[in-house]
């Protein structure tokens, strides 16, 4: 058995172990790889074709071809040299007796190829296509190159041998593809498990509130542990593949040695026999040397071919993209071109739509409207009725299935749909911003401005000196210096910048930001709160000076206050320009020339205000329900409760409400978050130094239960390690014996002989690296079951299950026995080889620390080089994403050659960084090769010296040789689990630091008491929950005073008083940011006051560990937070700890909700799944569902945050028909916005500065309260 062999196996191995890692890392996060093979084998290298390469990049492929298949050449040729140095040495050693050496043979030296590649999963088909086309190509040709030149060699040498290894080509191939097959199956199942559970883990640290609120954390922790009981069974399955196959390649390598060595010796003494000219050991050792090297060189072509078809495939699709000619081209100068007197009159006859992905559905149905030029159109009706639908066909962004959408008499569809574009304006509902500076932001409004102002701007606006002017300011420039410094243009779209945020009341925020325009938004605008990402798109729109505004809901996410301002702001500026208005609100377009009210698709009726509320018809019936009665009224008494949700919540993605409730414990109103500050946050990612020792003796509890295992798998990492000193005995007495100067009778005992140690060796290996495999596999799966369901409450799992989980499974699992393996063959190497040959082991192991360095150096230049090669294009990749994800903004924006240069200028640095790591990279990995074949020259050198002087045997020498050099490469090779090995170590301190806090009120289930029985969806028999038979709660909170942890020194209530008494509906108003939802989570104890006493039922529970109270009362946050789950189970949470409710109560509740008949149509009913966060339902049946989860309990107080402006006015009123039922007999404290929900409250708070200005009924407080009766009459509808 070779060097190389030995170095090639066990990298192999490295390779595995890492791959295993990073794909069970990769795997919860989702990504996938296509795995698809091309249609056509000439369909990969159109790829090249496709990217429009210069000369230079043609010359360089051609120098990169030619030097790969070189690259291969020159190892076979090694192994010539190096099985004439064998028959040099057998030739000396014959006539040892008769003559003694004149002078040393000249040493021979070799080098292993470099094995392993770094893989990393990576996400979307720009990525896919890099990693097929980069340095993975070079290596494919080097190992065919390799491959031909070795069995041309081979057959040269010995034709026979030759022929009979060619039987290692399909058995490796056939290791390689069905083990890679299995392991790929078990791998997907894994993914999909983990992704499940990830998902509940993900659900609760971005709710954690809610979780809280409902005491949640068992039924979520059955789910979860469910899941992960699963996925350990599908990671045991895994191990065993693995195991499997690497205890095949170590089978199969063996037993071709044994093979080869058996075969050879009868050929050597043949040859003696008959005393002639034939094989020669060399030869036999050569054509062993290169086919088996060449065989597991080829074998990892394999995995790469997978890689060139997904390019392939990958690059297919995109093709396909690139290819299509688009219906609606914004980039286009066909179409007719607009006139500069467009007045911006659009009319819609007969129109009907359908959007392409529900095409079974009428979005539009034979609409005929009017918006007149130069004047406002307000569109109404409830949600879904196709108010914005109107709007994507003004833009464009749709054609019609049915009829026409004519601007000016004139079809849009005749237009050209850029200059269309560029005389509209839009604010849409769901605000999006690119992942650029606030400036650049309300800059792209300019970018396809109609305005023969803005032309001279258009250069500047599209290329990098605005992105220069941002970076400037967020360097602690003034906006007006950094303009300065890059031009007049520059200079006056920063003004104009200014001008559009101040109108759209952005201008205080942007400057109380550290890095004031500056700042980066963030992707989607995540790092900007939902109301400041709709001031920012209203500056956008303002500052195009369109000929059309339309405005969607675009105060949607404000205060009241604030919507007053920047609508007031947007009409004077609008003047003369025509503008259409989609709310919800009617009091926001009241004042409209025209108001079309539509359902179902359908106008159903129009006029202005007067005419429609004369009707009273539809309109007048939505005005009703909304109005705000401002006249004193008697007889309040009833509890009529609505409540109200900020639509910010539907703004949001589960991913921004993930970021911002994983920085804070409560956070329900996004105005009153508590600040997070970053330093801690960054320390917080950090975990505290402790000893290997102290780290170990805290993983021990968890591994106790699986010693035996750990011991076992340990004994066969032990035979693996010593494994390889047994090959090299086994090899170095093999070449001893097998030379001419023997008999052929002693010649074929040995060949017998040793080439049955071959082949027992081989069974060894193969059922040695099972073991292993399997059993390291096995603790660390329990292991990190135990863990991961360990009984914590969800903030704690996301951690566990994405990071560290898989990084502590990477040091218990394979990875570990791998090192313990390398580690004694170490050891006992040195041992045995001072005994057999001290003088040249000293010289060797003289050489060893060159070669660890050697081997250092090329993973760490390969490592580095791939990470580098990556992050540089990371910006660019997710350029095109995000293109991609906002492609109606960039549509409606005209930004699509503005995002092309973009991303173009993205490519520049990395494309030069590329090819200056390339060349740094190739020059440090051609010094490791040389100094790794200088050691080698100096160890034949001393070695052939030493045998030459009679001092040592050539069987000592290869034996010291292969065992002393073959334990380097191992040691060297084992460098690239460093980076395992150390996040291991900090993912334990993370998770022994969790386990240290604990959670005294956290029940959650074990990894043996997580059964299917406990999960609430699969319960048998029920429990109902008894109604509650004391009547309200009694709420009071006296002289309380408090700031978050975070700001110690920003107070947010100062001196509070309240007081809910039993069976009471009490109401907080007052401005965003005042302290409101602050009381709530002080009422639910996510939080202590400084000082003051919170009592519920006369009970201060600020001085009590108890949680318990928390089960007499129900929230409905503002966030209509579900979890991954069906219908049924999302409503089932809101019953009390220890309790399950019937399907009568679940119905019940869901009737009170206003969400049944929804729920009853649906195919599934009530088993029908929501979707991660409730993403298969729309944003009013999440919010629905919410309120019948706090039904279902029938709490003793009901707290309602706002869970329901977005709504329309009908469903609001349907619902809250049935809250009027279910609040009888309880408390109920409501936070609302929204004061016609709230009029009929027994008290009304009025916070102001987290102080309670007033209190009183409405009528109350409208008489005496100035700002609560201003707040009233900017909500009411006047004549």
């Amino acid at each position: 058995m070779t060097e190389s062999l030995s170095v090639t196996l066990e990298a192999l191995q490295l390779q595995r172990a890492a791959q295993v890692n990073m794909a069970d890392s990769a795997s919860v996060k989702g990504s996938a790889r296509i795995a698809q093979k091309p249609k056509n084998f000439f369909g990969y290298f159109v790829i090249y074709a496709q990217a429009t390469p210069t000369k230079f990049d043609i010359a360089l492929l051609i120098t990169g071809l030619i030097f790969a298949i070189a690259s291969g050449v020159p190892f076979p040729l090694l192994g010539i040299i190096f099985g004439q140095l064998i028959d040099d040495f057998n030739s000396e050693t014959c006539n040892a007796s008769a003559t003694t050496p004149a002078s040393p043979a000249e040493a021979a030296f070799f080098d292993d190829l470099p094995s392993g590649e770094v893989l990393s999963r990576l996400n979307g088909d720009i990525q896919t296509i890099r990693s097929g086309t980069s340095e993975k190509v070079g290596i494919c040709i080097s190992s065919v190159s390799f491959f031909v030149t070795s069995y041309v060699v081979a057959f040269i040498k010995d034709a026979k041998l030759a022929g009979i290894l060619v039987s290692l080509v399909p058995a490796y191939f056939i290791m390689s593809l069905v083990g890679g097959w299995f392991i790929e199956k078990y791998s997907r199942h894994m993914s999909n498990c983990f992704a499940a559970a990830s998902s509940i883990a993900s659900e609760g640290l971005s709710n954690v509130v809610v979780v809280h609120a409902f005491n949640a954390n068992d039924r979520l922790e059955n789910k979860f542990t469910a899941h992960l009981r699963r996925a350990r069974n599908e990671c045991l399955k895994k191990a065993l593949a693995t195991g499997v196959q690497a205890g095949l390649m170590y089978f199969i390598a063996y037993a071709a040695n044994a093979l080869a060595f058996w075969q050879g010796s009868r050929t050597i003494a043949d040859t003696v026999a008959n005393n002639s000219h034939g094989t020669s050991v060399g030869s036999i050792f050569t054509v062993i040397f290169i086919l088996v090297d060449a065989t597991l060189v080829l074998s990892q072509v394999a995995p790469f071919l997978q890689i060139f078809g997904a390019a392939s495939a990958a690059f297919t699709k995109l093709k396909q993209d690139m290819d299509r000619q688009s219906v609606i081209d914004g980039t286009s100068n066909s179409g007719i071109p607009l006139p500069p007197s467009t007045a911006g009159h659009f009319e819609l006859r007969n129109v009907s739509f359908t959007y392409p992905s529900r095409p079974e559905r009428l979005a539009l149905r034979n609409v005929s409207l009017e918006c007149p030029a130069g004047k406002q159109t307000a569109i109404i009706g409830l949600s879904g009725s196709g108010k914005s639908t109107i709007a994507s066909l003004m833009l464009r962004l749709y054609d019609a299935t049915e009829g026409s959408m004519l601007l000016d008499g004139q079809d849009v569809r005749d237009l050209n749909t850029r200059q269309l574009r560029s005389c509209i304006a839009i604010v849409q509902q769901e605000a999006t911003l690119l992942d650029r500076s606030i400036l650049e932001n309300i800059a792209h409004g300019l970018v396809n401005s109609a305005s023969p102002a803005h032309d001279h701007l258009h250069a500047t606006l599209v290329g990098p000196r605005l992105a220069a002017v941002a970076a400037a300011i967020r360097n602690g420039q003034q906006a007006s210096d950094a303009a300065q410094a890059h031009g007049s243009e520059v200079v006056e779209i920063v003004e104009m910048v200014q001008h559009a945020a101040t109108l759209a009341d952005a201008a205080r925020f942007i400057d109380n930001l550290s890095e004031g325009l500056g700042t980066i938004v963030g992707s989607n605008g995540t790092l900007l709160s939902g109301g400041q990402k709709q001031r920012i798109a209203v500056a956008r729109a303002l500052v195009k000076d369109p000929k059309v505004l339309i405005l969607d809901e675009a105060t949607a996410s404000l205060d009241s206050k604030s919507e007053k301002e920047i609508l007031a702001a947007v009409s004077r500026c609008s003047e003369g320009r025509t503008m259409i208005s989609i709310a919800h609100r009617l009091s926001t377009i009241q004042k409209a020339d025209k108001i079309i009210a539509m359902r179902d698709g359908e106008v159903v009726e129009e006029g202005n205000h007067s005419e429609l509320m004369a009707k009273q018809g539809a309109y007048a019936g939505l005005v009703q329900m909304q109005n705000l009665n401002t006249q004193p009224s008697e007889g309040t008494n009833s509890s009529s409760i609505d409540i109200n949700q900020s639509e910010q919540s539907r703004n949001e993605s589960p991913m921004e409400l993930a970021k911002s409730k994983s920085k804070e414990l409560v956070s329900i109103d996004a105005s009153e978050k508590p600040p997070t500050s970053p330093s801690s946050e960054d320390r917080s990612q950090k975990p505290k130094k402790e000893s290997v020792w102290s780290l170990a003796s805290g993983m021990f509890p968890i591994m106790r239960p699986h010693l035996l295992i750990a011991f076992l798998a340990l004994i066969g990492a032990s035979i693996v390690g010593a494994a390889f000193l047994a090959e090299a005995v086994i090899f170095g007495n093999t070449v001893g014996s097998l030379t001419p100067c023997e008999t052929p009778e002693y010649i074929r005992s040995r060949g017998n002989f040793f080439g049955l140690m071959f082949f027992v060796l081989a069974i060894i290996e193969f059922f040695a690296n099972i073991v292993i495999w399997v059993g390291f596999g096995l603790v660390a799966e329990k292991s990190i079951y135990t863990i991961r369901s360990e009984s914590r409450t969800p903030t704690g799992l996301l951690g566990y299950i994405t990071n560290d989980g898989n990084q502590i499974a990477g040091l218990s699992g394979s990875v570990i026995g791998i090192i313990f393996s390398i580690c004694i063959n170490l050891v006992v190497a040195v041992i045995m080889t001072l005994i057999i040959a001290w003088k040249i082991a000293l010289v060797c192991i003289a050489v060893v620390p060159l070669l660890l360095g050697v081997g250092v150096m090329q993973l760490h230049v390969l490592a580095q080089f791939e990470e580098r090669h990556k992050n540089a294009f990371n910006q660019s990749v997710s350029i095109s994403v995000e293109a991609i994800n906002s492609i109606q903004t960039i549509a409606s924006l005209s930004l699509e050659n503005e995002t092309l240069a973009v991303y173009r200028r993205t490519l520049h640095g990395p494309r030069r960084e590329t090819t200056a790591i390339s060349l740094h990279a190739n020059l440090w990995l051609g010094l490791a090769y040389f100094l790794g074949n200088l050691s080698y020259a100096l160890a034949f050198w001393w070695g052939s010296k030493q045998i030459f002087n009679g001092t040592y045997s050539q069987t000592q020498f290869i034996i010291v040789m292969f065992a002393l050099l073959v334990s380097a490469q191992l040691w060297s090779q084992m460098f690239a689990l460093a980076p395992e090995v150390s996040n291991a170590r900090a993912a334990v301190a993370r998770v022994l630091g969790i386990l240290e806090i604990g959670s005294s009120g956290a029940t959650g289930a074990s990894m043996h008491e997580a059964t299917t029985a406990k999960d609430i969806e699969a319960f048998g028999t029920t429990r109902s929950v008894a109604a509650n038979a004391q009547g309200g709660m009694d709420v009071e909170l006296r002289d309380v005073n408090f700031s978050y942890p975070a700001r110690p020194r920003a107070p947010v209530l100062r001196g509070l008083n309240v007081h809910v008494r039993p069976d009471q509906f009490c109401a907080l108003v007052g401005p965003s940011g005042a302290g409101k939802s602050t009381i709530i989570s002080l009422v639910e104890r996510m939080y202590l006051p400084i000082s003051g006493a919170i009592l519920i039922d006369g009970t201060d529970i600020t001085h009590r560990s108890d949680i318990s109270f928390r089960d007499n009362i129900a929230l409905v946050p503002q966030e209509g937070v579900l979890f991954e789950g069906s219908v049924r189970f999302n409503v089932s949470l809101g019953a009390r700890p220890g309790t399950e409710v019937s399907d009568e109560e679940i119905v019940q509740a869901c009737k009170l909700a206003n969400i049944h008949d929804t729920i009853a149509s649906l195919p599934q009913g009530y088993d029908t799944p929501c979707g991660a966060n409730g993403s298969m339902l729309s944003g009013g049946q999440k919010q629905r569902l919410a309120i019948a989860r706090a039904l279902v309990r029938k709490p003793g107080l009901l707290i309602l945050d706002e869970p329901t402006s977005a709504l329309d006015a009908e469903s609001e009123k349907l619902l809250q028909e049935g809250l009027e039922v279910a609040s009888r007999g309880i408390s109920v404290l409501a936070i609302a916005h929204r004061l016609h929900t709230i009029r009929k409250a027994d008290t009304i708070y009025l916070i102001e500065g987290g102080v309670c200005v007033d209190a009183g009924t409405h009528d109350e407080l409208f008489t005496h309260s100035e700002s609560y009766r201003t707040n009233v009459l900017s909500q009411t509808f006047g004549g």
